[in-house]
């Protein structure tokens, strides 16, 4: 068990990180209005933004009931990345776990304190904005998913051409 904390360990930053990144945008900064800017760089802002849906503004809750379905589901799916994470062996797998429940649980937090979650980094190229606004757990949910696709097919790559774990098993 000793090597499967990495997960959580990261899951508890990006979760930190993300709440300490929300709260300087909103308090300090003063970013709290949906339409506030503050311009950082030519191709990045602080956009306010609430965000009643899941990714990419997909299954929008604009009701309370839907509100707190959207939490149950969002939970769900954490206990279940929280679940393969404990049983994960493989360390990068486990953190890049680590960064999709600690996104989740930052965004659940949010959902349930104010029926939306908190939205603000505005990446753009002039008019051209290849995402939505997003937040920090936002951003960890999408790279980990990259890690963990990126591991997938490297994983089937070496398995297909005899390297995999059970190929060099069967061979020693």
């Amino acid at each position: 068990m000793r090597n499967r904390s990495l997960g959580f360990i990261v899951a508890l930053a990006v979760f930190g990180l993300d709440q300490l990144v929300k709260w300087l945008v909103t308090g300090p900064l003063g970013v709290n209005h949906v339409g506030d800017q503050l311009y950082l760089l030519p191709f990045f802002q602080f956009t306010y933004t609430q965000n009643n849906g899941i990714s990419l503004g997909l299954l929008n809750a604009t009701t309370e009931t839907g509100r707190w379905m959207l939490v149950a589901l969002t939970s769900a799916i954490a206990i279940g990345v929280a679940v393969w994470m404990g049983r994960e062996t493989k360390r990068l797998d486990q953190a890049a776990l680590g960064m999709v429940l600690g996104g989740a649980l930052g965004n659940i937090l949010d959902r349930t304190l104010h029926g939306y979650v908190v939205d603000f980094a505005d990446l753009h190229f002039g008019s051209w904005r290849p995402f939505l606004i997003f937040n920090v757990g936002d951003a960890a949910i999408s790279i980990a998913v990259v890690i963990l696709l990126l591991r997938a097919f490297v994983s089937r790559k070496d398995q297909s051409k005899g390297s995999g774990p059970e190929e060099r098993h069967e061979h020693a």
